[in-house]
């Protein structure tokens, strides 16, 4: 790993390498529970605090923007000045902010917690892969990463059934407050046992410049689209989106003549890692936009409770959680072009079914099977498609390539949380009327289904199958 400061390799089924993948998964389990309890509790958050739709997107979209903005800026951080320690610090912030949202006694304040509750996932996200990009020996990143996959998805299995639980049982705060106790069991046991790592060869200022454009960029459009829903013309969404799109161009022009740049776009170069940032940027934003409308859809038209509705989707968590590690030794074994096209093809039918979701048949008819094949297809999809992204980048660059692959896939969440309720004629009250709800909510996973499914095809025009080779 030339240029990159860091202990020697771990294997995989030793006793550092189980501390550290431990490590990364109470730290990315933290953020995957906060986030699916986070939907299941919308309903009751927009009671409590007396949200229109857009209070709710905003409460999604807030976290997303940040995370989405800055985690180039975390990943980068942590390859110049210790990917532990910024993932350290990552972990503290989103605890503290936790604490805010859990206290917040309006939309507003709980948009502002939010929003900082974002820059700490910004910071502790790529950190957790990156650590075991850089820390684990090569032969064993594509297994590391399908366990990390698999151990994580727990959180998003736990997630939605215990954010019903506590919304049920107590109050929607419960289900940020959580994350205090986990953080403080985090940031004793990375001090302990992980391993740090840098990249020496980063040298001079920081890409300020960079980070500030880049957030300006994904802010601006995204409040267009989401102002967008009362009317196209009005002011302040002309000058957002002009700010956003003037953001992006001038991020892409700073990065270019940067010397050192956040984002050396010269990794784009690579089609493997173009591709797979495509691909990425399809399902999830599909898998983003989607699991909003379902979350609403169950709870506001078919009359589920939260923990209900929590439950509904537990077996697309399940088959995720229990099959990732094959999905990624599988991918090892054959590449990762057959699974990458695969899977998101699997869970855009599985996301078809779910569209005629209407309260008019039983669970096990009516939501089961599009929930396995979600959950089936993913399982194909998610370890081959980091471990790509990782792989298709040099060892140098973990936290960069990290970075910019989460930082897809949030923007992609990001945009389709905001866009789809515009693009289906969906705004206000709305998502407590059931028959209008219903008809904007047919079209949208109609949408998400396509979405996985340009995932599928650009992964196969795209990935070639030797990235995943020990």
């Amino acid at each position: 790993m030339t240029g990159d400061r860091g202990s020697s390799p771990v294997a995989l089924g030793t006793a550092p390498g189980r501390w550290l993948v431990v490590v990364t998964v109470l730290a990315s389990g933290m953020a995957f529970l906060d986030s699916t309890a986070v939907q299941v509790a919308l309903p009751a958050i927009g009671e409590e605090l007396d949200a229109p739709l857009a209070g709710l997107q905003w409460t999604v979209n807030s976290y997303t923007l940040t995370l989405a903005g800055l985690i180039l800026l975390g990943g980068s951080l942590g390859d110049r000045y210790g990917r532990r320690r910024i993932f350290v610090l990552g972990v503290v912030w989103f605890a503290a902010a936790s604490l805010l949202c859990g206290i917040a006694q309006t939309t507003g304040q709980l948009v502002a917690a939010r929003a900082l509750q974002g820059i700490g996932g910004a910071l502790l996200t790529p950190g957790s892969l990156a650590l075991i990009q850089s820390s684990f020996r090569h032969g064993d990143r594509g297994r590391a990463i399908g366990l990390w996959s698999s151990l994580s998805g727990i959180a998003g299995l736990i997630g939605p059934f215990l954010g019903g639980l506590l919304v049920d049982a107590a109050s929607w705060r419960l289900v940020f407050l959580i994350n205090v106790p986990f953080a403080l069991v985090i940031v004793a046991v990375a001090g302990r046992h992980v391993p740090e790592s840098r990249d020496d060869r980063h040298h001079g200022r920081f890409d300020v410049a960079g980070a500030v454009l880049g957030a300006l960029a994904l802010g601006g459009i995204t409040y267009a689209l989401i102002a967008a829903e009362d009317t196209f013309a009005s002011t302040d969404v002309l000058v957002a989106a002009g700010i956003g799109v003037v953001s992006a161009v001038g991020f892409v022009v700073r990065e270019r003549r940067a010397s050192d740049p956040m984002l050396p776009l010269g990794v784009f170069a690579d089609r493997q890692f173009s591709g797979a940032n495509v691909a990425t940027l399809a399902v999830y934003g599909a898998l983003g936009g989607g699991g909003l409308f379902v979350v609403l859809q169950l709870q506001n038209v078919l009359g589920y409770g939260a923990t209900a509705a929590g439950a509904a989707m537990l077996p697309s968590i399940l088959l995720i959680t229990l099959l990732s590690p094959r999905g990624g030794a599988l991918a090892q074994r054959i590449g990762p072009r057959l699974p990458m096209t695969v899977g998101p093809l699997v869970v855009a039918a599985g996301t078809f079914l779910l569209a005629f979701v209407d309260g008019s048949a039983p669970y096990v008819v009516e939501i089961l099977p599009g929930s396995v094949l979600q959950g089936l297809g993913m399982a194909l999809t998610v370890a081959p498609l980091t471990a790509t992204v990782l792989g298709a980048a040099p060892d140098t660059m973990a936290g960069v390539a990290s970075g910019v692959n989460n930082a897809v896939a949030r923007a992609a969440q990001l945009l389709a949380v905001a866009a789809l309720p515009v693009a289906v004629g969906l705004g206000g009250d709305d998502y407590a009327d059931p028959a209008a709800f219903t008809d904007g909510y047919r079209m949208a996973l109609m949408i998400c289904a396509a979405l996985f499914a340009i995932g599928g095809a650009v992964s196969w025009a795209t990935i070639r199958n030797d990235v995943l080779e020990p």
